[in-house]
């Protein structure tokens, strides 16, 4: 498999008109770094494309696994990369932007990993049940299997509306699988099963388990662990506290305790009590007898004191 020479690169050029237009201040930080990083690796592949694909023989049989993170990445030539980033360019924005970018990051690694999987295992089948070695031999590489994942989370999160093609509407709901069959008739060099495998990992995604398991795993990785009971812990203004205490709002804890002493209401009570005490010449007095002072009479001494 070798890249097709197209003189100046027109597709590339093609595509920074794009991106240009598009603007980049309106492209969401996960989908530029795609873009980015698929231009850079057509500029400067890291392996030749016979290298970089992946295919039955070579993942499975010479488990040349390596091909799963660098076929995603790698285009034929510039019209085959101007499609697909042309394609990412709307489809990442938007979902990036309805998912957030470390969720929408999260699911670009693993679908870009499991696409190629399921493509493998697909082809292997075929081989197997049409007794045809060629599907081991096919060769397939460019980020389109991803691309068709994200169109069937775009329809998920963006129902409604239809599409058109050739002049035949028909619901958006639909329209992968109508893209899928409408591109291999068109151009028959395509991966059909790199498509078919994209479809599905996005519907494994959608209606299955997977997007509870990324989920699962966005949470587990970037949720902060719980202070420990009783260690010290710091908020974002830089000032310690105890988590375990309950404290009275911060504009009214600190003038509060200051005049308090920090002793809560029963403790101001049982010192005023004391204080009083002394004041009537029963410095050792356990009990209280019928000289104790009215509650009232302990509150109003107390304000006085403090």
């Amino acid at each position: 498999m070798q890249r097709r020479q197209r003189g100046a690169n027109t597709g590339l050029l093609l595509l920074f008109a794009q991106i240009y237009q598009f603007g980049f201040s309106n492209i969401p930080p996960v989908t530029l770094a795609l873009l980015g990083l698929n231009i850079y690796l057509f500029l400067n592949p890291m392996k030749p494309l016979l290298y970089a694909c992946i295919s039955v023989n070579e993942g499975y049989y010479h488990s040349d696994w390596k091909r799963l993170l660098l076929s995603p990445f790698h285009h034929a030539d510039d019209w085959h990369l101007y499609f697909n980033m042309v394609s990412l360019l709307w489809k990442g924005t938007k979902l990036e932007q309805r998912l957030g970018s470390v969720s929408f990051a999260v699911i670009i690694t693993v679908f870009s990993q499991l696409i190629g999987v399921v493509y493998v295992l697909i082809q292997w089948l075929l081989a197997e049940l049409m007794d045809d070695p060629s599907y081991n031999m096919q060769c397939a590489v460019g980020f389109s299997g991803v691309l068709f994942a994200l169109k069937v989370l775009n329809n998920h999160y963006h129902p409604g509306g239809s599409s058109s093609l050739f002049g035949i509407q028909f619901p958006n709901r639909y329209a992968c699988w109508v893209e899928l069959v409408a591109i291999h008739v068109l151009s028959p060099g395509t991966s059909f099963v790199g498509h078919l495998s994209g479809i599905l990992v996005g519907l494994l995604y959608t209606h299955g388990p997977l997007e509870r398991i990324l989920n699962a795993a966005v949470q587990y990785i970037f949720t902060q662990p719980q202070q420990p009971r009783g260690r010290r812990a710091f908020n974002n203004q830089g000032y310690g506290r105890n988590p375990d205490y309950q404290y009275q709002d911060h504009r009214s804890a600190s003038p509060y305790n200051m005049y308090t002493g920090g002793l809560d209401e029963d403790e101001q009570l049982q010192r005023a009590i004391r204080d009083s005490l002394h004041e009537r010449g029963h410095p050792g007095a356990s009990s209280l007898g019928a000289q104790q002072p009215s509650l009232e009479e302990l509150r109003r001494r107390r304000l006085n004191r403090f």
